[in-house]
């Protein structure tokens, strides 16, 4: 499948790229569609590729020593994953699954050092979204360990809300299927405790959920919840 170089020049990564700098890439790069459900590599496998996402939504989980599965990180359009080589690692730490039908580039894991070499932005974007998953999982680490499951369940609805809400009449839905149990691997609780804590906020309005599916009607009165000020 031929990728048009407008489609990338389009993502903010490659924005300042030149045209030919642009083709060079994407002659080593191979498209990759995946259906709802499928994994694009699963948690332990060498990585073999790294990829760029197009379209869809990528949900990565890892599996705990002790068994537990928990949601590490949603991958939305335009972002770089399974970049193991950065991360001085020969396999994937978590396995991506396609939340919904979705379409990515892949290149060789061999060549990320001309990959960024090549690409002095590239570089700097990638070590900023490093940080910004440090940033992300030092967050979530602290809200799990210092907040109760309800603020907890909010701070990742809101998280949800900021990467993947499209805003529509009834409030801001979360634009992919988003389950219970999803929410439940996020926050490292149960799905009986997520179910329990939405059934309460869809009858104080704050949301309106349904199979899969998730609108926040009261995104101020969720926030002021997650800062423990509301009841």
């Amino acid at each position: 499948m031929k990728i048009d170089r407008s489609v990338i020049r389009s993502l903010a990564l490659f924005a300042r790229m030149s045209d030919a700098d642009l083709d060079r890439l994407l002659n080593h790069a191979t498209a990759r569609r995946v259906p709802q459900g499928d994994a694009v590599f699963e948690q332990g496998q060498t990585a073999t590729s790294f990829f760029l996402l197009l379209h869809g939504r990528l949900k990565v989980t890892q599996v705990t020593e002790d068994g537990q599965q928990i949601i590490v990180r949603v991958v939305h359009p335009g972002d770089l994953f399974g970049f193991a080589r950065a991360l001085q690692r020969s396999d994937y730490p978590g396995t991506a699954t396609a939340a919904t039908e979705s379409l990515a580039l892949s290149w060789p894991t061999d060549l990320w050092p001309q990959f960024v070499e090549q690409n002095p932005h590239l570089a700097v974007s990638t070590m900023q979204t490093i940080g910004q998953r440090l940033e992300e999982a030092h967050t979530r680490i602290r809200e799990m360990s210092t907040q109760e499951v309800e603020r907890r369940v909010a701070h990742a609805v809101l998280r949800l809300s900021r990467q993947a809400g499209k805003q529509e009449k009834g409030g801001v839905r979360i634009d992919f299927p988003i389950s219970r149990q999803d929410i439940a691997e996020m926050t490292g609780t149960t799905l009986h405790t997520v179910s329990r804590i939405l059934s309460a906020w869809e009858q104080k309005g704050l949301v309106e959920g349904g199979r899969q599916k998730l609108i926040i009607c009261d995104l101020p009165g969720l926030a002021a919840l997650a800062e423990g000020g509301r009841d």
